[in-house]
């Protein structure tokens, strides 16, 4: 996938999350089925999720090669991604630390909805000044994935928000 298929999958990924967190009420936005996260939570934890990564695409690039170093391997396609994240989650791989959403009330939907978009709108911006060599080069750690590159960290970023719409619908289809 290229850099401008890259920008599109996210911004139509993300787009379309929040316009099915505007479609439910308050009380499908804050139901939990036993020990599941609320949609709230689960916009809350896209939040957490989309934020750092905004943060270290916004750093010199000198910065991740140093902390994390460079590829050793080329990156793997969207659907290599995927998969391998599909496989971690059924070995019982759950977000942690500073993912992990707190309790999220109904009134805070429309804050955290503007930071998500201003934050994916700020990532698309950081991917336009990196080339298509550094997305493959630079490497993010990744908690359940460990150290992946710039492109597979975005590949994962579109996947994600999707797989947490699709827990949401589940779990309100099964309410």
């Amino acid at each position: 996938m290229t850099k401008p298929q890259i920008i599109q999958l996210l911004q139509e990924k993300h787009e379309a999350f929040i316009a099915y967190i505007q479609t439910l009420s308050s009380e499908e936005l804050l139901y939990s089925p036993a020990d599941k996260w609320t949609a709230a939570q689960q916009l809350d934890h896209i939040h957490k999720s989309v934020k750092p990564l905004t943060q270290a695409l916004g750093y010199p690039k000198f910065v991740p090669r140093l902390l994390f170093g460079k590829a050793n391997r080329p990156s793997k396609t969207y659907e290599e991604l995927i998969n391998r994240y599909n496989e971690k989650l059924s070995l019982g791989g759950r977000a942690s630390g500073r993912f992990v959403p707190a309790a999220i009330s109904a009134n805070q939907k429309d804050e955290l909805i503007k930071l998500i978009l201003a934050s994916v709108n700020k990532l698309c911006k950081r991917i336009e000044k990196l080339n298509e060599t550094e997305l493959d080069n630079l490497i993010l750690p990744h908690p359940l994935l460990s150290k992946i590159t710039i492109r597979e960290m975005l590949y994962f970023t579109a996947y994600h928000v999707e797989h947490h719409e699709n827990i949401i619908k589940r779990d309100l289809k099964n309410k």
